[in-house]
């Protein structure tokens, strides 16, 4: 392996190795010393387009916490067409000998573009709708960390699928780790290709809560929209809302997911965002180890 660009690039090992590996490394963030010299001499460079406090903080969190070098370069406001800056800056950073590119871009494709122009590693942060790999891995994480395993677990993914690249890199990446994926939507806010995902889809969410052991709670991007995809905030809340009474539907033992972040009173109410049996909070804890390992993998760490 030598990019992550793409759940669907993994096999079923391969997804498995990371998140074992992720599980050696989380003991590290137990000890009062949380740093291993694994990367020590490595550069990695964190290029984002795109704002995102959780992601960048935590793949900057993550190598450092395995000695590398990281480099945070904010391509915001940088006025040169995109294509053009991409490729430019893709030569910068060969030339200045990156080991590892952390990308995230508002196109879909980038990082794969971005992957031909640099010797070194690349990881999609998220790229346009298409996809968030290490957000799904760390998804993975946290439901075998919580439920103890993924083969046969039944997840449904709730709300924005049509702008998510979370809920594309989940379908892909659950499905080869043996799970279900139902995803539950308005029509309106479905991609024209979903019948094509490996997956079922369902338009009530009262029917899938009681037979899913996760529910994955997606916000609805409304800086994506240009166009009006339900009638108003509360008609979505009140068809595809979590609620307490919601959650009084779910298995006892089922447990609620958010790539955040929230927007309580939405998608998610406030009572069902502070309940225990929501892991949003472990999802960015866990995000820093499952990052680590697959800087650690990619970087060639032994």
């Amino acid at each position: 392996m030598r990019h992550l660009l793409s759940t669907g690039d993994l096999s079923r090992d391969e997804a498995t190795l990371i998140l074992d590996t992720a599980a050696e490394l989380a003991q590290v963030g137990d000890r009062s010393v949380k740093k291993l010299p694994t990367l020590r001499g490595r550069t990695v460079v964190n290029l984002f387009y795109e704002d995102s406090t959780r992601t960048r903080t935590s793949f900057e969190l993550a190598a450092k916490r395995l000695s590398a070098d990281v480099i945070n370069f904010s391509a915001k406001g940088s006025s040169v067409s995109k294509g053009e800056s991409l490729k430019d800056t893709a030569l910068t950073l060969q030339a200045m000998g990156a080991d590892a590119v952390v990308i995230r871009h508002g196109a879909s494709g980038a990082a794969h573009r971005l992957a031909h122009w640099v010797d070194g590693s690349v990881l999609n942060a998220g790229d346009g709708t298409h996809e968030h790999p290490t957000q799904a891995l760390l998804d993975a994480y946290t439901m075998r960390d919580r439920l103890g395993r993924l083969d046969g677990l039944r997840v449904a993914v709730v709300g924005d699928i049509l702008h998510s690249r979370v809920a594309r890199s989940n379908v892909l990446l659950l499905t080869t780790l043996g799970a279900h994926v139902t995803l539950v939507a308005p029509p309106t806010l479905l991609p024209v290709s979903v019948h094509t995902w490996p997956c079922e889809v369902s338009y009530d969410l009262d029917d899938v809560l009681p037979k899913s052991d996760v529910v994955m709670m997606l916000r609805v991007q409304a800086e994506r929209m240009r166009d009006s995809f339900f009638p108003s905030v509360r008609e979505y809340s009140r068809n595809y809302g979590l609620d307490g009474e919601r959650l009084g539907r779910m298995p006892s033992d089922a447990i609620v997911m958010h790539p955040g972040p929230m927007v309580r009173g939405m998608e998610i109410s406030a009572e069902v965002a502070d309940s225990p049996r929501c892991t949003v909070t472990e999802q960015v804890a866990n995000g820093v180890s499952l990052r680590m390992a697959v800087l650690y993998l990619l970087l060639g760490g032994s």
